[in-house]
Formats: C-alpha cells, structure tokens, sequence
C-alpha cells in the first residue's frame, strides 16, 4: 500500500476520532447531533453533489462497457442482498432494513479512498475510469435502495391501514415519495437540465461546489458521533458479515463479470475491482439514518470494513495483476 493511501487512511479515522471526541465531550450540544449533521448533509450538501455531478457529466464519452462490468454485478449483488434480508424473521418490524443493509454492501467509498488509490496506483487514465464510474455511483446505488426502501414502507403503511390489496395505492406512494426525495430528486434535475443542453452558471456552479465540498467532512465527522452515540453492541456480527462481503465477494463478482464477461483486462479491469474492493461509504450511514433503521451496524461497517481494507487492497491488487 503506497504512503498516498496509508496517509488518507490515517487523516479519515482522525476526522472520524474528532467526531467520537465532538459527541462525548457533548460540544455540539445535548441530544442526537449525529441525526442532525447527518440531516444537514442529506438535505443540503449531498443534493448540491449530485444535481451538480449530473448536470456537468458527459454522457456520451462515458466507458459504458467497463462501467457495465462494474455496476450490472454491484446492483444484482444489492438485490440479492436486500430480497435474502427481507425473508429475515426481524425484518417484518423494520421495513427499512433489508433496503439499508443492502446499500451498505454494496455503496463504496469511491471518493475519500477511491480518488487518491487510484491515482497513486494508475495515473490520470485510471482515475478517468474511476471518476466515471463516481459520477453514476450514488445516481444509480442510492436510486435503487431509495426505490426499494419506498415500496417497503408503502407495503407497510398500506397493510398497516387495511389496504394491503390497494397495488395502485402503493405503487403510487412509491413513486412519489422516491422522485420528491433529496437524492433522487437532484439527479433527476441534474439529468434534465444535463440532457436539455443547459450550462451552469459561474455563479451557480460555484455555490453548488462550495455545498458538495462539505459533504466528506461532515460524513466523516457523523461517523464519529454515531459511533460514540450508537455504539456497537449488538451490531458486531452484522457489519462484519457486511464488511467481508464487501471486501471480499463484491469484488469477485465484479473480477469474474469483467475479465470472463465484459472481457476486460490490465488497467481498467484493475481500476473497477479495486472499486468494488472499497470499505462501505459514509452514504450508507446517512441512508440508515434518514430511515431510523440499523444506525449502529451501517456506522459499525463503516469503521470495520475500512480497517480491513488495509488487509483485503493488496490481496486485490496481487488477484488483478496475476489475472490481467
């Protein structure tokens, strides 16, 4: 592992320490300030990234059969996962659940980790592969939960209320509540206004980057809190199932569908399994928490799976140089 990546290693758990010592020390006040900054970032600063990474993405020059190659196992993998924790006896009280877990293998932290390893390990044309696949990542992974965690909760909230038969009803409650949706919605926008030729304005453009730069810190910062707020107990057993599939089978599905069914090899083969090989992402935690479900163990993932990637990067990296 280069001296780059250990560095960032080093300064996300210290951001993340900060935000453990911040709530202890009760310096952002009394009560659950991890749901607020938490809320602050997916009301605010997460909306002002996405809207702003839709509207400027070149969707022509995209790589679209290596992105397949990432994204067609990533999204089967969260389906699986979400349809096997739906059948899972606790998952009838909590209708979030199957949706949150699901996320949580399979969003990556692409950006904090994923920018700078891959351009310490290949350079600008890795990290032009790599930010092509950022620019889709929470678009495509966020839409899907979101879509799923809202049919859940209109199934629950219609067989709550007697109308378990009303299909229309759902279906209906569902796509309201995941188009008017603060992840949704903005990549919705961004798409269109993308999509109609129009260019952000200077000014524009400038506020929406000054919003989109806060979200890592602040991410990092409502991991510390949560996990000082939350803890762990009882939350052990599930992120480390999470943290090894996520370090692990993810990016073997994504090996297998690149090299022996996209028929990539070398550099972008490398740049997509190291993507999928990713800890899980601060978004999942800010999922978890938008929908009051499984906070510990999405806050839990995070902070296991990143000390595990010290281990499982190099493994990948001697796979992808020994296949490609």
């Amino acid at each position: 592992m280069s001296l780059v990546i250990f560095l960032k290693l080093v300064a996300i758990f210290s951001i993340v320490a900060i935000g453990y010592i911040a709530d202890r020390a009760r310096w952002l006040g009394e009560g659950d300030a991890a749901r607020v900054l938490a809320n602050a970032a997916f009301y605010l600063f997460v909306p002002a990234l996405l809207f702003r990474t839709t509207a400027r993405i070149d969707l022509y020059t995209l790589p679209w059969r290596t992105l397949a190659a990432f994204f067609v196992p990533v999204v089967a993998c969260l389906l699986v996962v979400y349809r096997v924790a739906r059948r899972a006896p606790k998952a009838a009280g909590q209708p979030a659940a199957p949706s949150v877990r699901a996320l949580s293998l399979s969003f990556g932290n692409t950006v904090q980790l994923g920018i700078p390893m891959v351009t310490a390990l290949y350079g600008a044309e890795g990290l032009a592969i790599h930010l092509a696949i950022v620019s889709l990542h929470a678009l495509v992974l966020l839409t899907v939960a979101t879509t799923l965690v809202e049919l859940d909760l209109a199934r629950a909230h219609a067989a709550q209320h007697g109308a378990g038969h009303s299909l229309a009803r759902t279906l209906a409650t569902t796509v309201r509540n995941t188009v008017i949706h603060p992840v949704v919605l903005p990549v919705l926008a961004g798409l269109l206004f993308n999509l109609a030729g129009f260019v952000l304005p200077a000014l524009a453009d400038e506020t929406l980057l000054l919003l989109a730069q806060a979200v890592v810190p602040v991410c990092l910062v409502v991991i510390g809190m949560s996990l000082a707020h939350y803890g762990v107990r009882g939350a052990l057993r599930g992120a480390v199932w999470l943290s090894a599939a996520k370090l692990l089978l993810l990016p073997a599905l994504v090996l297998v569908a690149g090299h022996w069914v996209a028929g990539l090899d070398g550099m972008p083969l490398a740049v997509i399994v190291l993507c999928a090989a990713l800890p899980v992402g601060s978004n999942s935690l800010l999922f978890a928490q938008r929908y009051a479900t499984l906070e510990h163990e999405a806050t839990a993932a995070i902070v296991i799976s990143t000390f595990g990637f010290v281990a499982s990067a190099p493994l990948w990296l001697a796979v992808v140089g020994w296949v490609g």
